[in-house]
């Protein structure tokens, strides 16, 4: 055998490698996400601009397992109740943007940070109880406005890390085998009330877990570029293996916003392979500015390759 035979398999083998190894090509995503319905500003799916060129997923917010029948609001052990606009979000409305946009998937998302402007808690009576309450809501609300997925955003906690863990990990684990929901997200953020709870359910659960809607809204205002990239880093290494997307406000609230660098530091992310995909807080607050940055934001994703 010459030796331009014996080269040909190794050019090969190297030209594998090299590509196969490349993140600009395996992790670089065209998924848009975008949270909808939870401050009753009447803004409807046909308001928000969709590219037909990414994966769009709105998540309604919230469904919440508390009763506001009481004062103040109280916690109802697992029994998820709908609240955000029912009225402009509704099961029809799903089917018919669905239906004018194929890209289109929807979420619902659970907890939130308040209800009537009181806090809102996981608050589980037992894991077991509250297992089976949560179950049986999700599962019937999922089913009533054909969800495609789930995503996890409490933010205030009557229980222990391993407790929360077990209870949204059984939930999920019920979801997912029983087609209920096809994917699931968390919405962790840096505080240290907060974090130990998500980094608890990633460690046991982080398998059913799609992607990480990290906030990065909740780190100070004024973030500049390096510093973004650094907790992006940070954030990357505890939900090590996930696909951790980058976020930003437009209801004034904190992070790199588009206006100092946010889109920057996305291309950066983009030419490096670590661009897993964008989330908005919220289309409730990105109507008066006509959706500008949801717009920016995809025609970005769009060019992802």
């Amino acid at each position: 055998m010459n030796s331009y035979m014996l080269l040909v398999p190794l050019v090969l083998q190297i030209f594998i490698a090299l590509f196969s190894s490349n993140p600009a090509i395996a992790a670089n995503s065209k998924l848009f996400r975008e949270y909808i319905g939870a401050e009753g500003k009447g803004v409807t799916f046909s308001d928000v601009p969709i590219n037909s060129k990414v994966d769009f997923h709105f998540i309604l917010s919230f469904a919440i397992d508390y009763k506001i029948s009481s004062l103040p609001p109280s916690p109802t052990n697992g029994d998820f109740r709908v609240y955000w606009d029912k009225e402009n979000l509704s099961p029809s409305h799903i089917s018919s943007i669905k239906t004018h946009h194929p890209n289109v998937k929807v979420a619902m998302s659970l907890g939130g940070d308040t209800i009537n402007d009181e806090h809102v808690y996981f608050n589980p009576e037992t894991v077991n109880s509250w297992v089976r309450n949560a179950i049986h809501s999700i599962t019937e609300i999922s089913r009533k406005y054909n969800f495609d997925g789930i995503d996890i955003d409490y933010e205030h906690f009557h229980a222990d890390p391993d407790t929360f863990a077990e209870c949204i990990g059984r939930l999920l684990l019920f979801l997912k085998q029983n087609g209920v929901v096809s994917f699931a997200s968390i919405a962790p953020y840096n505080n240290d009330s907060v974090q130990p709870h998500y980094l608890a359910l990633w460690r046991k659960f982080g398998h059913l877990i799609d992607y990480v809607n990290f906030q990065f809204y909740a780190y100070d205002k004024g973030t500049n570029i390096s510093q973004f990239l650094k907790y992006f880093d940070e954030q990357s290494s505890n939900y090590r293996g996930g696909k951790v997307l980058v976020s930003f406000g437009t209801d004034g609230s904190g992070g790199l916003s588009p206006e100092n660098g946010f889109f920057k530091a996305c291309r950066r992310l983009q030419h490096w392979g670590k661009l897993h995909g964008i989330f908005v807080w919220s289309a409730d607050d990105s109507k008066k500015a006509g959706f500008r940055y949801e717009k920016l934001s995809q025609t970005l994703l769009a060019r992802s390759t």
